[in-house]
């Protein structure tokens, strides 16, 4: 069995000596920790040991480290509301855990919005946060007695207007993303100049303009990249003000980071980075805040375990082998795609000579390639049968799992 460091006061995700919320140092559970951020939780460890017949793939989730991190999220950026983006991770046992904890939602559909109402959630505590909704999910969404819609066009604003009146709206505007693992394309949002001219439409078809959003790319390594894009959030807070409009509400979105093959700084600091920022840009009139955290509360809290399924090489004279796993970039690992999310894998097989191997998935698809061009080593003894973990996959993999590609069914989900 694989060895893992195992704690319950560890300095995952920041050290407690700096806690300062009572709800930290007196939680309702005993939440046991890894070491080191990112590494197996002891409870999947101690699960995994104890549990030779979960198929293969097979994530498992430590709900209890979902809550820790929502926990510590929320000591480190106390002026903010926290409204989980469930396309993370929809599991019921994660929705339901976050529902008991006083987390609000960010949906991007009606069966999403479904989801958290099923787990407890009450309407005002959700945001339909996708920009591009088709009229019918809008309707479908007020009749469920949402309230707050995100657009970036006046096309989608005019679809709000008439079939959702008198509603909250934030409009999302495109900001850099340099420094995100996985940045964000052009695909959400609009230039400031065009959001301050919706704004103002929205308030003249009768819906109440609450603020601005956007998001600075996700897993996001650079602390700077708030700075900007509140400061140009901020610009348009003023803008709007002059023609009458006060916006009273910033949606930072997300960017906070899961722990991959590189370190990444602790919440807390994201936290300060955000709020100094916010004071920058907004002085002692700081408005309403919302973060949409969805990687960093659910991807360290998952360990996927999944099966070598071939070993071989394309040339006697290679240096590399390919090692071909039951998992792919079409059954949950969607985001090693340009090898943008570079994930920990271990393998459970005993071996201690390594060398450089290039990781695939297992369908037909020649695009089916985790990892060709970063360097990953494996035990020169690994064969099929043999098992490894892929480490902080709690986030994006489900959700990313294709339903039958070549005839492999969707990703199996354990939530301990």
């Amino acid at each position: 069995m694989l060895a893992t460091k195992q704690g319950t006061s560890a300095l995952y995700p920041f050290p407690q000596e700096d806690l300062t919320k009572a709800e930290l140092l007196d939680m309702p559970r005993r939440i046991r920790v890894p070491a080191e951020q990112g590494d197996i939780s002891p409870k999947i460890a101690e699960f995994l040991a104890t549990h030779e017949d979960i198929p293969s793939p097979c994530l498992v989730v430590d709900v209890d480290i979902v809550e820790y991190n929502y926990t510590a999220l929320q000591a480190s950026l106390p002026q903010a509301a926290v409204y989980y983006a469930v396309k993370a991770n929809p599991a019921p046992e994660i929705l339901a855990r976050l529902v008991s904890l006083g987390s609000s939602f960010d949906t991007a559909s009606v069966p999403e919005i479904d989801m958290c109402l099923r787990a407890g959630a009450t309407p005002d505590r959700l945001s339909y946060g996708n920009t591009i909704k088709k009229k019918a999910d809008i309707e479908a969404a007020y009749q469920r007695g949402i309230r707050m819609f995100a657009f970036d066009s006046i096309a989608e604003l005019e679809k709000i207007a008439e079939v959702a009146p008198n509603t909250r709206v934030y409009c999302r505007i495109l900001v850099e993303s340099e420094g995100a693992e996985w940045p964000l394309s052009r695909k959400f949002g609009c230039c400031p100049t065009m959001a301050a001219e919706l704004l103002v439409k929205a308030k003249e078809l009768g819906l109440e303009p609450y603020g601005i959003s956007f998001h600075v790319g996700s897993q996001q390594t650079n602390l700077g990249q708030w700075d900007a894009a509140l400061n140009r959030v901020a610009t348009l807070f003023s803008q709007l003000a002059e023609k009458g409009i006060e916006l009273s509400m910033v949606n930072i979105g997300g960017g906070f980071p899961s722990r991959y093959r590189v370190g990444v700084q602790p919440v807390a600091a994201y936290g300060q980075a955000v709020m100094t920022a916010m004071t920058k840009a907004f002085g002692d009139k700081i408005p309403h805040i919302i973060a949409e955290p969805g990687r960093s509360l659910v991807g360290d809290a998952g360990v996927i375990q999944a099966e070598v399924v071939l070993v071989s090489k394309k040339d006697e004279a290679d240096e590399k082998r390919w090692v071909f796993l039951d998992i792919g970039k079409f059954s949950g690992l969607a985001e090693t795609m340009d090898e943008a999310i570079k994930y920990r894998i271990i393998s459970r097989h005993e071996g201690k000579d390594v060398g450089p191997v290039v990781l695939a998935g297992p369908t037909c698809d020649s695009a089916d390639i985790l990892y060709e061009k970063t360097d990953y080593d494996m035990p020169l003894d690994l064969v099929a049968g043999n098992k490894v973990l892929i480490l902080s996959t709690g986030a994006y993999t489900t959700t990313y799992s294709a339903v039958g590609f070549n005839g492999f069914a969707p990703l199996a989900s354990i939530c301990i």
